[in-house]
């Protein structure tokens, strides 16, 4: 994507995702682009820097669209739902990371670089890239992205045959709010205080655990069935789904997966390392520490560590199939790094060079 200067608006923008999008718009193709600073009330006035410019946030009204090229929604599912039909009427092509607009008619759950390794072997809805009749897209959730990216990184020389993925999602996954609660926990057990619970419902802090409390705004459950969802839309039946289990850690940020992938044929673990080691994919070797919600920390790429699972014991066993991947991704720079390359997706439906 060439650097054309475009008006970019960000729905959100005080939010964790909008405050990382921010970040990573200054360091991409989107650089150059007049950026407009979207909230709601309470967060109207507030100063942040985007692109190494420092501007106010706006509140966000219904005229807030007018002349922007790329709308981000990045804040409250509620808004993206009062407002994307809107910024679309203005002539904007949006791009929502909230999920809100996932089971909208034409509006397809994307992942650019997935679609790019998996190529031809794409079935269905997953082979088609948006066009002027797409109203919008949906950017996959980061779980999604990375079981998705890793596996048809790896397909791509070695057929996967079958996969079985445990996923730990941090707080920053599900906001600001839910950021404050575990630090709030941590510190309440600390000084054995009353544990504050309106997010979780349930301790958080010092805990892993598949499930919340059954007041929890944080909904695992929902978010298991989510990622399920957007990684067959992303594959298009050209990988296997995995069995996955999601659980939620109680850490600040930063995704965790282990994954077992079982391989049509055995292939070394130096075989594995250069299947996997690819443009959105780093991998570790020995020597280096193992990836971490701490190592990826800003991080643009996975990390991947690959550990061979040992043959069973027994007569007419020879080398085994099956693979471990310890796999690390910083949850919120991922997010906001694919929604970037689903606005250049949709850039190349604009007329270029000016402002429109």
């Amino acid at each position: 994507m060439t650097k054309n200067i475009y008006k970019v608006a960000i729905v959100g923008a005080s939010s964790l995702a909008g405050k990382e999008l921010s970040e990573a718009l200054g360091e991409s193709a989107f650089a150059a682009s007049e950026f407009v600073l979207l909230d709601a009330e309470d967060a109207a006035g507030k100063l942040e820097t985007v692109a190494d410019d420092v501007t106010f946030i706006r509140k966000l009204e219904s005229e807030s669209f007018d002349g922007a090229d790329f709308v981000f929604f990045a804040g409250t599912p509620e808004a993206t739902q009062a407002h994307w039909k809107a910024a679309q009427k203005a002539g904007a092509s949006v791009v929502d990371m909230t999920f809100a607009l996932e089971a909208t008619p034409g509006v397809p759950v994307r992942t650019p670089w997935v679609a790019e390794l998996l190529g031809d072997m794409l079935q269905g809805a997953a082979a088609s890239q948006p066009d002027l009749r797409t109203p919008a897209v949906v950017a996959a959730h980061p779980a999604a992205v990375l079981l998705a990216t890793v596996l048809a990184q790896l397909n791509a020389r070695h057929k996967v045959k079958s996969a079985s993925a445990t996923v730990l999602e941090p707080a920053s996954q599900y906001g600001r709010a839910a950021m404050d609660e575990l630090h709030q926990q941590t510190v309440a057990l600390l000084s054995f205080q009353p544990l504050p619970k309106d997010v979780y419902d349930a301790q958080a802090a010092f805990n892993i655990a598949p499930a919340m409390g059954a007041e929890a705004k944080v909904k695992l459950a929902e978010t298991e069935q989510r990622i399920r969802r957007h990684y067959a839309a992303l594959t298009g039946g050209a990988l296997p789904a995995p069995a996955l289990q999601l659980a939620h850690a109680a850490s600040f940020h930063g995704s965790i997966a282990s994954i077992l992938v079982e391989l049509e044929s055995p292939v070394s673990e130096e075989q594995m390392t250069v299947a996997l080691d690819g443009e959105h994919v780093d991998v570790l070797l020995d020597e280096n520490d193992p990836p971490s919600n701490l190592s990826v920390a800003g991080q643009q790429n996975i990390q991947v560590r690959v550990r061979m699972e040992p043959p069973a014991a027994g007569p007419g066993n020879g080398r085994s199939t099956l693979y471990w991947l310890w796999i690390a991704a910083d949850n919120l720079k991922l997010a906001a790094l694919n929604a970037i390359a689903c606005g250049a997706e949709l850039a190349r439906l604009r007329p270029q060079g000016k402002v429109q």
